[in-house]
């Protein structure tokens, strides 16, 4: 019936001391703004637990979805004042404008991707349909993939599943659970001639895969968090692997990861990646520590997107 403990060790001291705050004078969308691209007919939730973290951190969320989730989170605008509801056609006009964009929670996959590592990739990275912006997870991701390589990317979910691993850069942050982690080092296996996964252990694999991945940040989620990431000036060794331990059985429940995906976005608007993936982890953990001692593992994935920001203030109060 115990919860897994877990100290404040010093790396997450460090990443704690670096969150900005917003300042007194600042004006709207210097704190941040968010793009959110999620959700599906299937999968209405996902995306709103990132978008009600998300949405504490940052001054603007634009929130894109199914024409069906846009109308449920239009219905509900009173939880929603700091942010425009888009269409998937108008994704474009927002994506400059924002400073990070997190992409896939929620968002279909096909029900064969666990074969897209043995079948041939699609290489073709032409803009959507107007068919397609509705609902073809492939054809939106790899397309603005392609077309921005220079956005920060939190890429989450259906969209880390579906994605082409060639478009992969430094600027992406992965957040795959061990299933979607697997997949990925297989397609890049098999795509990428810069990496073999044969007879890796499993960190050897994140230090590995990022690089072949071009350097991007990789939080593995689980009963630990395993976030490998790098500066630009650092090798590549295991001193850039930060392993996050805590939580407890209320966090295997569907949607935590979503809520660890907005936050990760909202503080990766403003942070480097490496501080926005070890602290959005240490609070994703922290918080669902704090409920615990409410209410046992008797939580779920809304209680946990409510309860991130009184418990992250709390942390930062005792920097």
């Amino acid at each position: 019936m115990e919860k897994r403990k877990h100290g404040k060790k010093k790396f997450i001291t460090n990443a704690l001391q670096k969150i900005k705050l917003p300042k007194e004078k600042s004006h709207k969308g210097q704190n941040g703004k968010l793009l959110i691209i999620g959700g599906s007919k299937l999968f209405h939730c996902a995306s709103k637990w990132s978008l009600n973290v998300a949405s504490r951190f940052v001054d603007m969320v634009f929130y894109c979805s199914t024409p069906q989730n846009n109308t449920l989170i239009k219905e509900a605008k009173q939880n929603f004042s700091n942010g425009i509801v888009i269409d998937r056609n108008d994704i474009e006009n927002y994506i400059d404008e924002a400073d990070c964009v997190l992409i896939g929670p929620g968002m279909e996959r096909s029900q064969e991707f666990k074969d897209l590592a043995s079948s041939n990739l699609n290489n073709d990275f032409s803009e959507p349909s107007n068919s397609e912006w509705l609902n073809n997870t492939e054809k939106i991701v790899n397309y603005l993939l392609n077309k921005y390589p220079e956005k920060k990317w939190v890429i989450d979910g259906g969209a880390l599943q579906m994605i082409n691993p060639s478009l992969i850069n430094k600027h992406c942050i992965l957040t795959p659970h061990n299933e979607e982690f697997q997949l990925l080092v297989k397609k890049t296996s098999r795509y990428l001639g810069n990496f073999k996964a044969d007879k890796l252990k499993s960190n050897e694999q994140l230090l590995k895969l990022s690089s072949a991945l071009s350097g991007a940040t990789i939080i593995k989620k689980g009963h630990v968090d395993y976030i490998y990431t790098q500066n630009e000036e650092e090798e590549q060794d295991l001193n850039n692997l930060f392993v996050i331990e805590g939580g407890n059985a209320g966090m295997i429940k569907g949607g935590t990861g979503d809520v660890l995906a907005g936050l990760v976005a909202a503080l990766y608007c403003v942070h480097d990646a490496k501080t926005s993936s070890i602290v959005a982890s240490y609070i994703n953990k922290k918080t669902g520590d704090v409920l615990y001692k409410k209410v046992g593992p008797f939580f779920n994935a809304t209680d946990l997107a409510s309860e991130i920001a009184p418990t992250f203030w709390e942390e930062l109060k005792k920097i």
